[in-house]
């Protein structure tokens, strides 16, 4: 059989201008992950990533190790269908509807970095009414059409692999989620309980044969609690 290790991006930077960029301890972790993975022989046959720069720097920091190692990594490949949903389109399209009852959401959602748990509880709030389908609007890529997106980017991976290939796919957490939906059937809404324990830069590997694939493990993460530091456990 082969392997699919889904990794999450490292640390992005939350509450800055440009959240899209790796911060010092998003490039840690990434680093840490490619030494796991060297230290555990792995090598990579195909290496995917979606286009957001988070993604395809986590891949680079990661690959660069497991070179220095010795070990075979394949180039990056870029694939959209692994990005990560508009998080920022969601709140933009949902917001107006939830202030009636939250009518602090708008200035906690523009300060997040200073109010985490409170954005944290109302993106949740957002994420729920947007996975449910009852609140789609003109404009607002829905769930089900996302779903769709991530399902072809690995309908593509599978057709083009081998029986005993590595293969790493870089992306994101709610792209993980909808991989989680579509392989397990796990309801949506459960799904997104586990997308808020998934840690940056964690493994969660697929096991495949021809088009049947399996979840073999989720949201790994031994490869930064072995360095002791709490520091390099984030999850945003």
């Amino acid at each position: 059989m082969g392997s699919i290790y889904l990794i999450r991006h490292g640390q992005a930077s939350f509450g800055s201008d440009n959240y899209d960029v790796l911060s010092p301890v998003g490039v840690r972790q990434a680093e840490v992950l490619g030494r796991h993975l060297s230290e555990l022989g792995v090598s990579l046959d195909r290496c995917l990533s979606g286009d957001l720069r988070r993604q395809q720097h986590t891949a680079e920091a990661a690959i660069g190790q497991l070179r220095e190692a010795g070990l075979h990594a394949a180039d990056v490949e870029i694939d959209p269908a692994f990005n990560e949903f508009d998080a920022d389109e969601v709140i933009r399209h949902l917001l107006p509807d939830l202030l009636p009852q939250e009518p602090h959401a708008l200035d906690v959602l523009r300060n997040g970095a200073q109010n985490r748990a409170e954005f944290q509880r109302l993106f949740s709030l957002l994420i729920q009414r947007w996975v449910s389908g009852e609140h789609d609007k003109p404009g607002l890529q829905s769930w089900d059409d996302f779903v769709e997106t991530v399902t072809g980017g690995l309908q593509r991976v599978l057709e083009q692999a081998e029986s005993k290939h590595n293969i790493a796919i870089f992306t994101s957490g709610g792209t993980i989620t909808a991989l989680l939906r579509l392989i397990t059937g796990v309801p949506a809404d459960k799904a997104f309980e586990l997308n808020w324990q998934i840690i940056n830069t964690s493994l969660s590997r697929l096991k495949f044969r021809g088009r049947e694939v399996a979840l073999a493990s989720f949201n790994s993460q031994v490869h930064l609690e072995l360095l002791k530091a709490p520091e390099l456990i984030t999850f945003r």
